[in-house]
């Protein structure tokens, strides 16, 4: 059960005054006079203030050394008051600067030398009266120190975990902006191109229209699987349970993400929107992690999307080149595209290649972009991998 920490120090103080109060019916056992109710009014006077003690340490420490120096010159016996004294000093050490809690300590240790000098320390001896003088607020005031630093310490690492959670949420953000930056762009790119095409065709070459449509259609589906995919992994995560374990899995959760497997449809879709891409794999094809593959996949969909909004008509080549630790990702342009861009096509957020560079450096890659002495503009991606091999599945494409 959770208590309150003003709850606590409530509890502290009536705790503290019992216990003084059954101390004070040992007084006379002690050879001390007994606790008359001037008394018991000072011992309520030492120890009740103790309850605000972490609201007004210095304030408190103070007031009850001072009632304990009255409770001390009106001839009681020291030990039934002491420990309010203590507990005061101890707070004002875990709550206050060193030079503050070194001074409240000190007065104690003065406080217990006074009643030393009176004849009314607890202790049978000066020196033994000394001895505690020095040892009891020092050790006080060390675990006081060692309670401060602590709590210092788990305000930082707090600090730490919510800038550590900040920081995560801002890079899963950035991650989902650039996953629907992808899967919008490119999937919006090719419907625009198609959708001017069926327009400007409808009439005079009624067959291409239709074509167009076509690909309109299956370009449309596609983007809104890839939609509903993310969408469902997102409503997924945030049902996840305290144990760990996921809510309810949405249908799409087990569709698998785009991958290289489906480079082919991609190019054949970019070629319907008017660019000629030709697809070449060099190298020894392999499955890679999936966090390998999603990434050259929407890296190339990102290459591919700038030429239809930038070089519509240029002749592309996507070149895959698998090496033994590395994958190799190169989409370059001639660019001799025809006919000027749509302006709704040219303005964009300016994310594509930031978004590019994020993913490669993600994955542990490196990528390089610009255009080419030759002409055309050329976006070149290098990823590490295993250079363990899976084997293919029957069909052909790799697992």
């Amino acid at each position: 059960m959770r208590i309150r920490p003003s709850s606590m120090d409530a509890l502290t103080a009536l705790a503290q005054t019992g216990v003084a109060v059954l101390l004070g019916r040992e007084a006379v056992a002690q050879g001390w006079p007994p606790l008359d109710l001037a008394a018991y009014l000072l011992v309520g006077l030492v120890t009740v203030p103790v309850a605000v003690r972490t609201k007004a340490p210095v304030a408190v420490c103070l007031f009850t050394q001072l009632m304990w120096v009255v409770y001390i010159t009106a001839g009681y016996w020291p030990v039934v008051t002491c420990f309010g004294p203590m507990l005061a000093v101890y707070t004002v050490a875990a709550l206050c600067p060193v030079r503050t809690s070194a001074a409240c300590a000190a007065l104690m240790a003065a406080v217990w030398v006074y009643a030393g000098l009176l004849g009314n320390g607890p202790g049978g001896s000066m020196a033994t009266v000394l001895a505690q003088a020095v040892v009891f607020p020092a050790v006080l005031w060390r675990f006081g120190l060692v309670a401060r630093r602590s709590a210092e310490l788990a305000r930082q690492l707090r600090r730490e975990r919510d800038e550590r959670a900040r920081r995560d949420v801002a890079e899963e953000r950035a991650r989902i902006a650039r996953e629907l930056h992808d899967i919008v762009a490119h999937h919006m790119s090719v419907i625009s191109v198609q959708a001017g095409l069926a327009g400007y065709a409808f009439d005079s070459a009624p067959h291409t229209a239709r074509a167009a449509l076509s690909t309109i259609e299956d370009t449309s589906a596609e983007a809104l699987d890839e939609l509903r995919r993310m969408l469902s992994l997102l409503r997924d995560t945030d049902r996840e349970q305290p144990d760990g374990g996921a809510g309810p899995q949405a249908p799409d959760r087990d569709a698998p993400m785009p991958g290289l497997s489906r480079l082919a449809e991609m190019a054949e879709r970019v070629r319907a929107a008017g660019v000629p891409v030709n697809l070449q794999v060099t190298g020894d094809a392999r499955a890679l992690a999936p966090g390998v593959e999603l990434c050259a996949y929407r890296v190339t969909q990102e290459a591919l999307t700038n030429v239809l909004k930038h070089a519509p008509g240029s002749r592309v080549t996507v070149t895959l080149d698998y090496r033994p630790t590395h994958l190799s990702v190169t989409v370059t342009d001639d660019g001799a595209g025809g006919g000027p861009v749509p302006a709704k096509l040219v303005r964009g957020s300016g994310n594509g290649l930031i978004g590019m560079r994020e993913r490669a450096k993600l994955y542990g890659g490196t990528i390089s972009t610009g255009p080419r002495s030759e002409g055309g503009y050329a976006v070149c991606l290098t990823l590490p991998t295993s250079a363990r091999t899976v084997p293919p599945r029957g069909d052909g494409r790799p697992a």
